[in-house]
């Protein structure tokens, strides 16, 4: 198998007509933006070309991130921030989710997604319908999650009929410092052991997982861009690469998140078309 070639940030805005960015890992961490990232928005702003922030994050809503990449010196529109939170409204519509009792495992943020997908947001005590888990935090932790947990068992024993939904399929995400955290498609783990230690003969109480790599989240930059000759820049194989590899797009694996540039290439992986260090500019623009 050939070696993944190497390839500058100047030369993918050269070569495609569309840009998708992951955002944590590629322009920021959880504590401000990354070498490069402003600059990149710049000149993205100056030339006009058309790209997308694709990012698995359903704890903002688009206007809330676009003002928090603001005060990291990103000037990046709330129209360009495709959240998998947003995919909710047309999951909600296409399998008659609408007007469902639904608990939110999120912040704020996360119910506002909820709620305008036509889902009534309720507590874990008042009965539920579906399960959404949003995000990571927001939420007494250790108390939700057995509550939750509690309840599902109890559905499952009374033969209810429930739904189970993850916005974001992430496991970890990159912290400041070199850190890093556990997301909520980790918790998604956590419940859906559980229900298979408790249930084995039940195969089916897995959740529905939206964002990346699921192609759910592709449709909508196409659908925005008008044009195919996109290419996805991310930090993750199994969720950036493998769902650009999916969608037949070329992607573009950024050595500054989850994976390691270094580590790519194995047969059974997810194959990044190029690899690139960072996002910054490999011949800086003298101001």
């Amino acid at each position: 198998m050939n070696p993944i070639r190497e390839i500058s940030i100047e030369q993918v805005v050269e070569r495609y007509a569309v840009l998708l960015l992951d955002a944590y890992g590629v322009l920021v961490n959880s504590s401000g933006a990354l070498a490069g990232a402003a600059e990149l928005i710049r000149e993205l702003n100056r030339c006009r070309k058309p790209y997308f922030l694709l990012t698995n994050d359903a704890s903002k809503l688009p206007q809330t991130a676009a003002a928090r990449f603001q005060n990291w010196g990103l000037d990046i529109a709330p129209e360009r921030i495709i959240t998998s939170g947003g995919l909710l409204k047309n999951y909600f519509k296409t399998h008659g989710l609408r007007d469902k009792r639904c608990v939110v495992l999120g912040p704020a943020d996360s119910a506002m997604y909820v709620k305008d997908a036509g889902g009534k947001t309720v507590s874990v005590q008042s009965g539920f319908d579906v399960v959404v888990i949003g995000d990571e935090s927001g939420f007494p932790f250790v108390e939700t999650i057995d509550s939750v947990l509690t309840e599902l068992f109890h559905k499952v024993a009374r033969r209810e009929k429930f739904h189970l939904l993850l916005s974001n399929p992430d496991l970890i995400y990159p912290k400041a410092k070199g850190g890093f955290g556990i997301a909520s498609g980790s918790i998604a783990l956590i419940l859906e052991a559980a229900l298979q230690l408790r249930y084995p003969d039940c195969s089916d109480l897995r959740f529905v997982r939206l964002g990346k790599p699921h192609a759910a989240i592709f449709r909508e930059a196409l659908r925005r861009s008008g044009n195919r000759d996109m290419v996805m820049i991310g930090d993750q194989l199994e969720t950036d690469i493998r769902g650009a590899n999916a969608f037949g797009l070329d992607a573009v694996l950024v050595g500054t998140g989850i994976t390691d540039t270094a580590a790519v290439g194995a047969p059974d992986q997810p194959r990044p078309t190029y690899v690139m260090a960072s996002i910054a500019a490999a011949h800086p623009k003298k101001k």
